[in-house]
């Protein structure tokens, strides 16, 4: 499968070869709600709890002693059982936070930019383009002045192609994406 490759000025400049057992057959759509789901629990804070018998305030003494009173025994104000008690098995602090398998995130990632081929939301750019042929002034326009203009738009992310994942790519409404990011990543992919 061939993609175009186009320039700033959206002119066709070229194609890049895709590979069809990558990016050609079925979508796994169940392998990226996986990967979404995981990357969502990652996300999750996890602060919720509630007190315990020992978290409530109220004293540890023994209200009345256990025998000869008739009444049921207790051993202290704030029990579970009472008004004002703790919470018996409530929620604690804890992370929510799971793995997958490298290759269902690698597949997901897959089917993922599969799915944007196949609907026509991914756009092939030559080159970031700089104005020197320098190493400084591209490493400027990468971290400095194209973060700082992209991070200003809403609903657009700038993501390397090394951390770049499957919720990146299905969030996205339209992926632009450089030709030698695809190269890599199709590299990474096989």
């Amino acid at each position: 499968m061939q993609l175009d490759v186009v320039n700033k000025e959206n002119e066709k400049v070229g194609s890049v070869d895709v590979s069809d057992d990558l990016f050609g057959g079925r979508v796994n759509e169940h392998v990226m709600w996986e990967s979404v789901v995981r990357a969502n629990a990652a996300e999750r804070r996890g602060t919720h709890q509630t007190k315990n018998r020992a978290n409530v305030s109220g004293s540890g003494r023994k209200p009345w002693r256990q025998k000869g009173t008739g009444r049921a025994r207790v051993g202290e104000i704030r029990t579970p059982l009472w008004r004002k008690g703790g919470t018996v098995f409530g929620p604690q602090p804890r992370s929510y936070d799971y793995s997958l398998p490298r290759k269902v995130e690698r597949g997901a990632l897959r089917a993922a930019l599969a799915q944007k081929i196949q609907h026509g939301e991914l756009l092939v750019v030559d080159a970031l383009g700089a104005s020197e042929v320098k190493t400084k002034t591209a490493a400027e326009l990468l971290t400095d002045k194209l973060l700082r203009s992209i991070r200003n738009i809403p609903g657009v992310s700038l993501v390397p192609s090394a951390r770049v994942s499957a919720r990146a790519i299905i969030d996205a409404r339209r992926v632009v994406v450089t030709k030698g990011a695809l190269e890599k990543l199709q590299e990474a992919l096989a």
